[in-house]
Parts: structure tokens; sequence; C-alpha cells
């Protein structure tokens, strides 16, 4: 009889990665149908053939390295989508809201968990890795519901940040429970800190200097397969770095991102990142899910009920509290504490280094917040939507003027917008993009509440009354944008505003040119004439349908435009 192994024995997690794959093109569609998040799909799966469950996969720690590529991945395109300039506008929240978020819930939890009954050291532990949210759960469940630029996206992504960065002192202070070295906890915190700082700057000198020469390097070769190697290796290296000085990987694949961000590669880079970064975040739900232990989540199931429920509201109440202290109104600040509520992907390996590594946390106590953390991971997307139906119920009938003014009582430097019809929502949304703030006005009732119902800073007002305009910070503000196509309307906002801030930058849409020349006759900083800009994008495709080059098409169309825009008042006009 042969005693030779079974070929699909020879080959590593074939059945989880078929099990995966079947779960991509069955089940994701499935939920797509039915508008549920897939993310519950993937963690469905993973805790189905688990081993608390059929026990398909037993080697759960291995396909989570794996897994846990994908949110390296995902890091790595959040960072391209920003730029080290826009990052600096989210400064603030980053190491305001982010800090004092980690900070006050780590406490509140570490307390809990000592009444308890546990060491005060193993309370420590659990109360900072439990403070920490899912970076990767939260971020696909944002870019899923287009929420990535709305107020409380941008206000979870700067937290999710911050945690990031805190995983080195979590790390630190688990080593130094543990006892693997003679030093102080200062000594280590310094050492580990400073060479922590060094790898990251390395990373970002030799990064400007290196990665756009060898993208263009890999580019010159005209082959896919090696612009997407040196893809992989700029992700990977830079995580490799960052891992091997203490720091989270995927902080590393962050710093690449925004590296990269600043090339002209950015997005043949999105484009082929984007398959890697699906499956492996698909996979790393699996993996969540797997972590689910049935058995003891049954037998303790009032203490595990009461835990989640528990850990949830901790961090929901706190963050809430915190997130209104800089944002605008109760709605969005209760949204972003909600999608912030449940614990982290961090916490597996905290407590798993807590529990077999160092021997500081018995091994129940290990397994059951494990547990804890799973069930609330795969809680988030009820925690999405049940944010979204609290901030609608908390809507109120208050004056959106005093809103407005609280609003931007915070803020300076930002642009006014008046009219948020499809052109003034354009150009929010590129503001948004850049990190650069904004309050906009409408006098659509309806549409006010569509787009404050989505997080926009988005008011009832008249904008041609002087002192609705002063309650949204005119004063401080970098720019006015007029985007109402009423043409007396528009006229009549310049001549106040000008005569008001004579210094203030205003930007109108204009009618034809004959509305251009009016509006800088008033005062207009710049005008865009819709007429001649429509006429041009047309006059564009018509060339190219005969077969103009688009390089020429798009020259001639420039020469039209600027002999145009050259037409205008040169006194008043900026391009």
């Amino acid at each position: 009889m042969s005693t030779e192994a079974h070929p699909i024995v020879a080959v590593p997690y074939v059945l989880e990665i078929v099990a995966f794959l079947v779960t991509v093109v069955v089940l994701v569609p499935m939920m797509k149908r039915i508008k549920v998040s897939p993310v519950l799909g993937y963690l469905a799966v993973g805790a189905i053939i688990g081993p608390y469950a059929l026990g398909w996969v037993s080697d759960v720690a291995g396909v989570q390295h794996v897994a846990e590529l994908g949110v390296i991945f995902l890091l790595f395109t959040i960072g391209l989508e920003l730029s080290f300039e826009r990052l600096r506008a989210y400064s603030k929240l980053i190491f305001g809201f982010g800090s004092l978020q980690v900070g006050l819930t780590a406490i509140v939890i570490a307390v809990a968990a000592w009444t308890w009954g546990n060491s005060v050291q193993v309370a420590i532990i659990i109360g900072l890795c439990l403070a920490l949210s899912s970076t990767a759960m939260v971020m696909q469940l944002l870019a899923e519901r287009g929420e990535n630029a709305t107020v409380h996206g941008r206000t979870s992504f700067a937290a999710l940040l911050f945690q990031d960065l805190a995983v080195v002192p979590i790390l630190i202070l688990l080593g130094v429970f543990g006892g693997d070295s003679g030093d102080s906890l200062w000594v280590n915190v310094g050492l580990a800190l400073g060479k922590a700082v060094l790898v990251v700057a390395v990373i970002v000198i030799i990064g400007r200097y290196v990665l756009r020469y060898l993208f263009r390097v890999a580019s010159a070769t005209r082959s896919v397969d090696v612009f997407t190697a040196m893809i992989l290796l700029a992700v990977l290296a830079t995580s490799v770095a960052t891992g091997m000085a203490g720091l989270s990987m995927a902080l590393g694949a962050f710093l690449a991102g925004l590296l990269l961000a600043e090339t002209e590669f950015r997005h043949q880079i999105e484009s082929e990142i984007e398959p890697f970064k699906g499956l492996l975040l698909g996979l790393f739900f699996m993996g969540v899910g797997m972590n689910i232990d049935f058995v003891m989540a049954f037998d303790k199931g009032i203490w595990v009920l009461l835990s989640v429920l528990g850990l949830l509201g901790i961090k929901a109440v706190i963050a809430s509290c915190i997130a209104r202290l800089f944002l605008p109104t109760w709605g969005a600040s209760m949204r972003t504490g909600l999608i912030l509520a449940e614990a982290g992907e961090f916490a597996f390996v905290v407590i798993g280094q807590a529990t077999l590594t160092y021997s500081l946390m018995p091994a129940d106590v290990g397994q059951f917040m494990v547990v804890v953390a799973g069930i609330s991971m795969a809680l988030t997307p009820v925690l999405a939507w049940l944010g979204q139906k609290v901030e609608e119920g908390l809507q109120t009938q208050e004056p959106a003027l005093e809103v407005a003014q609280e609003d931007a009582g915070r803020i300076h430097g930002h642009v006014v917008i008046l009219g948020f019809g499809r052109v003034g929502q354009s150009v929010a949304s590129v503001l948004a993009s850049q990190g650069i703030p904004y309050i906009a006005f409408d006098a659509n009732t309806q549409l006010v509440k569509a787009m404050r119902l989505k997080g926009e800073p988005v008011f009832f007002g008249d904008g041609s009354k002087v002192d609705v305009l002063e309650r949204a910070g005119i004063a401080v503000a970098s720019a006015l944008l007029i985007t109402t196509g009423d043409v007396t309307t528009s006229e009549t906002m310049v001549k106040r505003v000008h005569a008001q801030w004579p210094a203030l930058s205003i930007l109108v849409r204009a009618r034809d040119a004959v509305h251009s020349h009016n509006l800088i006759a008033s005062g207009a900083t710049s005008v865009v004439p819709e007429a001649l800009e429509a006429s041009l994008q047309l006059s564009g495709h018509v060339l190219c349908a005969l077969g103009l080059p688009r390089e020429e098409a798009n020259a001639c169309m420039e020469v039209i435009r600027r002999n145009n825009y050259d037409a205008l008042p040169k006194s008043k006009m900026s391009l």
C-alpha cells in the first residue's frame, strides 16, 4: 500500500484558497445584489470553515500571516490618494482626536479589566489593544459606501492613522511587562522611538529620490510584469523596513503610497494594485472570522454578549464625545464614534504575544478577549449602518446659520461655496480630496438635508446676505466660490462681497461672455463662462471624432480658450 501523501497535501492552504475563491465568485455578487457589505460574507465563510466550526482550516495563524498583506496594500492605496501636503491638513485630527480617543478609551477599558480581576499589567495590555479599531474594516466600508471624503470619513481615517503610530509604544510596553529587557521603560521607549524616527526619515529621504527613478526605469521596459514587480517591491520593502524597526508594517506601506502619490505613475500604480488589495483584504476578513470560537461563545454566551456590548458602548461614547470637540455636529460625531467602536486586528497580535510569548495573560482570558474582539469586528458593517441612522435621526430643525457659525469658528483658510448643485458638489469633492475645508450654502432644503445626511458641511441660507457670509467665517476664508446660475443674483453677490471684503478672492461661474464682463466689473477675481467651456469640450470631441489626434485637438481648444479669456478685463482676471 502506497504511503505517498495526497497531491493536495503538498500544496499548502489549497483548501483555504478554494474556499476563498468560491466566496469571491459566488457569495460576493450575491451580497452586493442584496446591498449587504461583502465583508459580512467573508466573515461568515471564515467562521464556518475555521477550526471552531467545520474545521477545514487548522493553521489559522498561517492564513492570517498571508492575509495581513491585505491591510498592507490597503494602507498603500490610501497613501496613494494623499500626499505629505494634504496629510498636514489632517494633523489636528490625527494628533488631537486620535491621541485623546486612544488614551481615554485605553484607561476606561483597563480600569474595567482590572476591576474584573485581571492584574494591572494584563489590564493595561487589554485596555491598549482594545482601544484600537480595525483599519481594514473601517476603510473598506468607507470606500464601499463612498464616504472617504465625508466629515466622519476623514475623522475616522485620522484616528486610524494615529492608532497605527500607537502600535510602537504598545509593543514596547508589552516587551517591558514580559521582562525581556533589563533596561528601564524610558530607555526602551527612547531607543525604540529613536529607531522608528530614523527608519521613517530614511524611507522618506531615499524614497523621494530613488522610487521615482526606479519606476521610470521599470516603465521604460514597457513590461507589465516588471512594472507590477516594482510596485510589489516598493510596498513590501518599505513594510519590512518599518516592521524591523518595531513599527506597523502597514505604516511602511502607507509611507510608500505617500511618496508615490507625488509621482507621475500614481494612476497606473492604482490600477495595477487594486486586484491584489481587494483579494487579500477578503482573505484577511476570512481570517478574522476563523478566530471566532463558537464553543466559547455559546458556553459563555451571556458574558461574551455583555463584553461585546460593553466594548462597543464604551468606545462609541468616548469617541463620539471627543469627536464633538473637533466636528461641527453631534450627528457626525456619533457616526464617527460608532464606526470606530469595534476592536482592531492588532488585538489578535498583542493578545497572542501576551498569552504565548510572554505568558502574561492566562490562556482562557486571552481566548475570551480574541472572541470578543472578533465578534466586535464582525459587527462593523452593522455599526456603520447604525451610525448613518443615528445621524439621520439627529438631524434637527435648528437654524442652519448657528451650526454654520459654530463650524466656521473652528476653521480658517477655508472656501465658502454659494450654491451646492452639480458644479458646487464637484468642486467640493476636489477640495475634500485635497484636505481643504469648505462650508457651502444652498436654498434647496431637500438638497441641504440630503448632503448633511452624508456628512457634508452644507447649510441652508441666502448667500447674498452679508450676515450669512459673516457667520460662515468669510473674513478668514481663503476664497469665495459662487456657482449659482442666476445672472442677477451672482452679480449682486459679487458686488456686496467685494465691497465688504475687497481682498477676498471671488471665483464665479458665468453664463456667457457678457455675464463674465459684468461679473469682473462688479469685482470678481476669476470667472469661468460655462457656455464657452461646454462648447470647447464639444468641439474637442468633434475634432477627435474626425480623426485629429487628442493632443492636437487639446492644443487647438487651448488657443481658443486663451483668446476668449484674454478678451476679458485683465485687472481682475486670474487664470
